[in-house]
C-alpha cells in the first residue's frame, strides 16, 4: 500500500510505501467500537450532582395542619414534588473510567489506521519544522496540500515550538506526537498527515507494542 509524499512547502514530490502489518491489517468494529466507547468514557468528570430531600435546606416543620383545609397532606416544603424540593433519582459524583489490555489497545489502533489507510486518506510530509511561529505559514502548507477546513490529524516524532504556535489557531488541525494518537484520535479525522520521522516512528511503535 502506497501513499502520497510532500514537501515542506506542501508540494507533491513522490510516493512512499506503508508497512503492511500496520496499514493493512484487518479492521476490527467491534473493538473499535469498545476502545472509542472506553476513551470516551474516560474523557467524562463524572461530578454531576443534585440534592435529594435529605440534603435541601429548610423544611423542618409541617407547611400547614394534617386535617380539615381541604389540601393535600405534607409533612415538609422540600419534598421532590414541590418547587425548590428534592431531586428524585437525580445524579451522583461517579468514576465512568474504564480501562482496556494494552494489545487490544493497539489492535484498535492497528484497525483504525488500516481503515484510514483503505480510504487513501493517510498523507506523508517530509518535515513540518516552521522557521517562525506564524499559523499563515502552516496555513499555507495545508492549502497546497487542498486540506484548507478539512480536520486534520498531524503525527510527528516531536512537536518543535514553532509547529506548535503557528498551528494551535487553525481549528481544523489537531497536532499530537505519533506515540500519543489513539484510535479515537485516527477516526475523528478525515485526514492522517505523518511526517517521515512520525512515520517511522509510528511503525516502530506499532510493531514493538503487539
Amino acid at each position: 500500500m502506497e501513499t502520497k509524499v510532500f514537501d515542506k512547502i506542501g508540494k507533491e514530490s513522490g510516493k512512499i510505501k506503508l508497512a503492511d502489518n500496520v496499514f493493512n491489517t484487518k479492521v476490527n468494529k467491534p473493538l473499535l467500537w469498545e476502545n472509542v466507547t472506553m476513551l470516551l468514557r474516560n474523557r467524562r468528570r463524572g461530578t454531576a450532582s443534585t440534592k435529594n430531600k435529605a440534603e435541601v435546606k429548610g423544611g423542618g416543620r409541617k407547611p400547614y395542619r394534617q386535617k380539615g383545609i381541604g389540601w393535600a397532606r405534607h409533612g415538609t416544603i422540600r419534598s421532590p414534588i414541590w418547587k425548590g424540593g428534592g431531586v428524585v433519582f437525580g445524579p451522583k459524583p461517579r468514576d465512568y473510567s474504564q480501562t482496556m489490555p494494552k494489545k487490544k489497545k493497539m489492535k484498535a489502533l492497528l484497525s483504525s489506521l488500516s481503515a484510514k489507510a483503505q480510504e487513501s486518506k493517510i498523507l506523508i510530509i517530509e518535515e513540518l519544522d516552521l522557521s517562525a511561529p506564524k499559523t499563515k505559514d502552516f496555513a499555507s502548507v495545508m492549502r497546497n496540500m487542498n486540506l484548507v477546513d478539512v480536520k486534520t490529524l498531524v503525527g510527528t516524532d516531536a512537536i518543535a515550538q514553532n509547529t506548535k504556535l503557528a498551528s494551535r489557531n487553525i481549528p481544523y488541525v489537531t497536532l499530537k506526537r505519533v506515540n500519543d494518537i489513539n484510535c479515537l484520535d485516527v477516526l475523528s479525522t478525515e485526514y492522517l498527515l505523518l511526517t517521515k520521522k512520525g512515520l517511522k516512528n509510528l511503525e516502530q511503535r506499532c510493531a514493538t507494542k503487539k
